[in-house]
């Protein structure tokens, strides 16, 4: 325990672009964040593509973002992992699959792909559906595979998924082999935050459980669009003709869900694999369902993982635990598995000495409506215990820039930014009060770019550009150039995403463990 805290501050889905009305942080009043950079040492870090274990170009998330920065190392990620499996022909050999088939062949039942559509590539890649219909279609399940797809329009353009299914509509014609069975947005099919009504739509078509019957897909989506309604809220529906769904879900049937990304998956999952779910009354509980997911979205639940989760040996909370120091981390419900989870190395318990503290997220629609979301109330509890002296290290996650960004809507990204700013001024000043330590960074873009640079189009997707950070502590105070906010984008970037926990680690006075391949970003300013 100590006065002098080390204090990692994520600021979700805040990246640095060129400035133009449609970056939320360079129109935005940010008094604070200028006094920063104006008084602070700062420089800009890679946080996407093979610089945190995905393909060149691809841009980053908070789930990658997380593990990296815990990790101080790069690793192939699971998009990556899994596009090399289906290029070398491993993926068609996978046994949790090839379970999954002999299930279905065995029992004369269903096979059921569910995940989510398009080449977003942050939770799922359309590449790995073809793969699978590839797969049903080798082994003969050309009249036995269903698809359940969400539609996305949030890591992809918001009006994307007709183009998306066209395609998987072709591929299905060519094989000769699968139906889409019900379709529906990741807004109800991939809930994290326990929105259980959400879920229970989805529920019902993916399980043919469901009223809501329509017989062509394509006319569908295009009438939902005339609506307004997009990608992401199209409410769900399954397909059926003459009042019956075209498959109801069956005991003895298989799914295999193909989202690789766990936080968005588990609440679906759970609602079909757990006896003795809460969330809402199922219609029943089907025996002898045989699930696979692309991971193990969680480690109580009755399914089989198609591919095995990285294992990070040293993550920075380890270390820190096993130094015998005492740590906090941070967040609202959106982000709270980002500062458990991924930043603990894929852990589910915290290490000893180490406490989680999960703010709740506003019960809301979408999150423009209240663009704050829990930032004051985190800050709050920040403030509580830098002054109980409790803690060496504090891990904080503020998630409105990217949860208030992923809505497309400016104004209320400019008022996410803003609350976080009057944020970090209370928190910053007063670890530096008393001598403690704040790193600030990001782990990857979104808020900068609600209005895409070449299209001019709202973007809600994440971003490629690099992400900011700045060191403060007393001795730091007023000893570099003055930097402005619009003009942070043209500094050269020096650093990536594995550099974060080295320098906390030189903060705490530890060692980084040989793992680590980054380096501690004081180097490059106290020279």
């Amino acid at each position: 325990m100590t006065s002098k805290p080390v204090v990692l501050i994520i600021l979700d889905g805040w990246g640095v672009a060129p400035s133009t009305v449609g970056n939320a942080v360079t129109s935005a009043r940010l008094k604070y964040w200028d006094y920063l950079l104006e008084n602070y040492p700062s420089t800009l870090l890679q946080a996407s593509g093979e610089a945190v274990g995905l393909p060149w170009g691809k841009m980053g998330t908070s789930e990658v973002g997380h593990l990296t920065i815990g990790a101080g190392q790069i690793f192939l990620q699971s998009l990556e992992k899994i596009n090399r499996e289906i290029s070398t022909g491993n993926f068609f050999e996978n046994p949790a699959f090839l379970k999954a088939i002999n299930h279905v062949k065995n029992n004369n039942s269903n096979l059921h792909l569910m995940g989510l559509l398009g080449y977003g590539g942050v939770h799922a890649h359309q590449g790995h559906l073809l793969a699978l219909l590839d797969l049903a279609a080798k082994n003969n399940l050309h009249t036995k595979t269903y698809l359940h797809l969400f539609l996305d329009g949030r890591d992809t353009a918001k009006d994307s998924g007709l183009e998306f299914l066209r395609e998987i509509m072709g591929a299905i014609n060519k094989m000769n082999c699968g139906q889409i069975a019900s379709l529906g947005g990741r807004f109800y099919g991939m809930d994290r935050n326990s929105n259980w009504d959400r879920i229970e739509k989805a529920h019902g078509v993916i399980t043919g459980q469901t009223k809501i019957l329509v017989d062509d897909p394509v006319e569908e989506i295009e009438k939902s669009y005339a609506k307004g309604i997009f990608d992401e809220e199209f409410e769900p529906v399954a397909l059926g003709r003459n009042g019956a769904p075209v498959v109801e879900m069956q005991d003895n049937d298989a799914i295999i869900f193909f989202n690789f990304r766990a936080d968005r998956a588990r609440q679906m999952t759970e609602a079909l694999m757990v006896e003795d779910f809460k969330g809402f009354k199922k219609p029943k509980n089907y025996k002898n369902l045989l699930f696979v997911g692309f991971s193990k979205y969680e480690k109580n639940f009755p399914i089989e993982a198609a591919f095995a989760k990285t294992e990070v040996e040293a993550p920075l909370a380890r270390v820190i635990s096993e130094a015998g120091m005492k740590q906090l981390h941070i967040a609202e419900t959106e982000k709270y598995a980002h500062v458990t989870f991924f930043l603990n190395g894929l852990k589910e318990e915290p290490f000893p000495g180490e406490e989680w503290f999960l703010a709740p997220s506003p019960n809301v629609t979408s999150y423009d409506q209240k663009p704050e979301m829990s930032s004051f109330l985190i800050k709050d509890k920040v403030l509580e215990n830098i002054r109980d002296e409790k803690f060496d290290f504090i891990v904080i996650n503020f998630a409105s820039p990217d949860m208030v960004g992923h809505t497309g809507n400016l104004d209320a990204s400019k008022l996410a930014v803003e609350t976080v700013d009057k944020c970090l001024e209370e928190i910053i000043e007063e670890v530096v009060r008393r001598g403690g330590q704040v790193i600030v960074t990001a782990d990857h873009g979104n808020v900068e770019e609600i209005i895409n640079l070449e299209t001019k189009q709202i973007d809600k997707e994440h971003s490629n550009f690099p992400v900011p950070v700045v060191l403060a502590k007393q001795e730091y105070l007023g000893r570099f150039p003055k930097r402005e906010n619009k003009e942070l984008y043209n500094l050269k970037i020096r650093g990536a995403l594995v550099d974060v926990a080295p320098t906390i680690l030189s903060m705490l006075g530890l060692e980084k463990p040989e793992t680590m391949i980054g380096i501690d970003l004081n180097r490059l300013f106290e020279n």
